[in-house]
């Protein structure tokens, strides 16, 4: 990840920040404290980024001043931010409200700077795409979709959900005052999904162990131990339109039967822990289904219309592709006219019929190397499963990147991890030929 821009001049602080990133050091995670506006510009504008920690409730900065230069200036807007607030002074959902213009990823009480903090940086950097969706797609897109792909993990759930509900509260989509319980409803949603869905953990397994003593996330990594339920992720989705988001969460277990279970459920006391998790949603969704297998659930969310908020110029919103399982997105020698913005999905690379890679969200764009040496495709690209992608033109690219220079940053960003994960790949073949070759030379 390289260095983190650390906004912030209390010293308590400072040191709940380093105890936490203390123990990550050797991934790389650098802090850079700064506090004067200077030396936070010259900060933004060359080291350029990815992740910055904002204290928002720091008394000694003018945070305000500084949330408006970086708001003014698109150059230095392309990086994620982690607001750290005093729940003391004032609420996440003020701060969410009063910021609603710089890109924040998540919120979280100096409280929760020891056990958060890690854990969200991780996230972030495992869906970096997560970084740059808020402006691309907006400028792109004129809305928004992304997903996440979810470990069988309950204690990052709440994360993930947290980051869902923030993008709705921080863009003026939704009252900030009700992101704490849209994070609930999809945290329960999900726990769902993993639980059931994955482990495929009955209402009544679970309730004799912790009868017994044995929590949730516990029980969990019980299951987890069969290596076919460890590998099984949780889909999580999100598209933005003007009126309404959809929030889709898809597990690979075997479903359920819906009607069933609804009936059940709606015949049991409301206090019941039993369907916690659909009532909560239910309750504050506009809509919510399922589909007929059981292992997808949609939660339609409407906009707040009475909230104000500034959406910047872009192009009207693109086709989105949806995608099945055996479509050729791409197929090898044939012309480059598109790249393609991954929004959902995995996908498989062949050349000359072979495998040789693989691309997913956290890839971003798929085709692109091609696409901007204006060459034949070199290889052929497959769905493995759904998907949704958009195509991009080379006319709307280069009009992009006219209006909007900031974004030759992104692409050479881009195009630097790709390059440093090819170099670590082909470091990672070279010494498993060389072990192969040692083991095959005969003793003397």
């Amino acid at each position: 990840m390289g260095v983190l821009g650390v906004i912030n001049t209390d010293p308590e602080i400072k040191k709940l920040i380093d105890g936490a990133l203390r123990n990550i050091h050797k991934h790389g995670y650098e802090p850079r404290y700064l506090s004067r506006k200077e030396d936070i510009l010259e900060f933004l504008n060359y080291d350029l980024p990815e992740i910055v920690l904002i204290n928002f409730s720091d008394p000694d900065i003018d945070i305000a001043e500084i949330v408006s230069l970086i708001q003014h200036d698109k150059w230095i807007l392309n990086f994620g931010i982690i607001g750290i607030f005093s729940g003391e002074q004032d609420t996440e959902e003020n701060y969410l409200r009063k910021y609603q213009a710089i890109n924040i990823l998540t919120m979280m009480d100096v409280q929760q700077l020891s056990t958060h903090l890690v854990k969200s940086i991780q996230i972030i950097e495992k869906n970096y795409q997560i970084i740059f969706q808020r402006e691309f797609t907006r400028d792109l897109l004129s809305g928004s979709s992304g997903s996440f792909t979810i470990d069988n993990d309950i204690l990052s759930i709440h994360l993930y959900a947290g980051i869902g509900a923030t993008i709705l509260a921080q863009r003026g989509l939704i009252n900030p005052e009700h992101k704490m319980q849209l994070q609930l409803a999809l945290s329960e949603l999900i726990v769902n999904a993993v639980e059931h869905g994955n482990c495929g953990i009955t209402y009544e397994e679970k309730t004799a162990a912790m009868e017994n003593g044995l929590s949730v996330p516990e029980l969990v990594a019980q299951r987890c131990k069969d290596p076919a339920i460890k590998k099984r992720k949780v889909e999580f989705l999100w598209d933005i339109h003007s009126d309404h988001t959809a929030f889709v969460i898809r597990d690979e277990g075997d479903g359920f039967d819906v009607v069933a279970h609804l009936k059940k459920i709606a015949s049991q006391d409301k206090l019941s822990l039993h369907g916690r998790g659909i009532r909560i949603a239910s309750a504050f969704s506009t809509r919510l289904k399922y589909n007929k297998k059981g292992n997808e659930v949609t939660v339609i969310i409407e906009h707040d219309d009475t909230i104000e908020h500034n959406v910047p110029p872009g192009f009207s919103r693109q086709q989105i592709h949806e995608v099945k399982a055996g479509d050729i997105i791409l197929r090898e020698n044939e012309p480059s006219d598109y790249l393609y913005y991954i929004i959902s999905g995995n996908y498989s690379v062949y050349h000359k019929s072979k495998k040789v890679g693989s691309l997913s969200v956290g890839d971003i764009f798929m085709g692109e190397i091609a696409f901007l040496l204006n060459q034949r495709r070199s290889a052929s690209v497959r769905a493995d499963g759904q998907g949704k992608l958009v195509p991009i033109s080379r006319k709307a690219l280069v009009s992009i990147i006219r209006d909007y220079p900031h974004y030759g940053i992104f692409f050479s960003r881009l195009l630097a991890r790709r390059l440093v994960r090819a170099n670590d790949q082909n470091a990672a073949l070279t010494e498993k030929l060389r072990q192969c070759q040692n083991s095959q030379t005969p003793e003397n």
